[in-house]
């Protein structure tokens, strides 16, 4: 059994992902820490993120990194848009994370491409979305707890550049898969989110073992 979880940043994927992973008790991976974890060894060896030669020599990453609380940072997640646009890249970190879905006894995973290019095998597959007003306003919520100083137009200007890269790029641009169900979260609760994606996998797992 594979879930794909797919979405823009800050549509609450992730929490939704790590929700089914508990509910149906398989692992979950974040793919997005992978392009994070990426993106922040490029700036730690002082590359650029835009040059694919340094992005893709920072894809030999050890799995420890993962764990690094820094991958959270805001920074680093405009640097994993900009190495994520890189074909090398993406093929580099392809393998891991199809090694992934594919284990015995399944797994959720929650990215941009996971139900079209990672599992398009996948056997249910969400694509969560929200408005970029409403999660701009759960990502300042999130960072002035972190006591980052930042103001709501600015993580809003910041999610609609990602959006727009993430969706223009040539490889595995962001996009709903046709077999995707659509979750809008913009107006849900996190606990509602969360029941209304239970819900739909559970719904698209009964029709394919039906």
């Amino acid at each position: 059994m594979i879930i794909a979880v797919d979405g823009p940043t800050a549509s609450g994927k992730g929490t939704i992902a790590r929700a089914l992973a508990a509910h149906f008790g398989v692992p979950h991976l974040d793919t997005g820490l992978l392009y994070r974890a990426v993106g922040f060894a490029v700036a730690q060896a002082c590359g650029n993120p835009d040059d694919p030669a340094d992005a893709v020599a920072a894809t030999g990453f050890a799995d420890s990194l993962l764990d690094d609380p820094a991958l959270r940072s805001e920074s680093c997640g405009g640097l994993a848009s900009r190495v994520s646009v890189h074909p090398e890249v993406r093929a580099a970190l392809l393998d891991r994370q199809r090694a992934f879905a594919t284990q015995p006894g399944g797994a959720v995973l929650d990215g941009r491409d996971i139900g079209t290019v990672i599992a398009p095998q996948a056997q249910a597959k969400l694509f969560v979305t929200a408005s970029v007003a409403a999660r701009a306003l759960r990502r300042h919520a999130e960072m002035r707890g972190r006591g980052e100083d930042v103001t709501r137009a600015a993580i809003e200007a910041d999610l609609a550049a990602r959006d727009a890269r993430d969706a223009a790029r040539a490889t595995a641009p962001l996009c709903q898969a046709p077999d995707a169900v659509l979750l809008d979260t913009s107006d849900l609760s996190l606990d509602a989110a969360v029941d209304a994606a239970i819900a739909l996998v559970e719904a698209r797992l009964a029709a394919h073992h039906a």
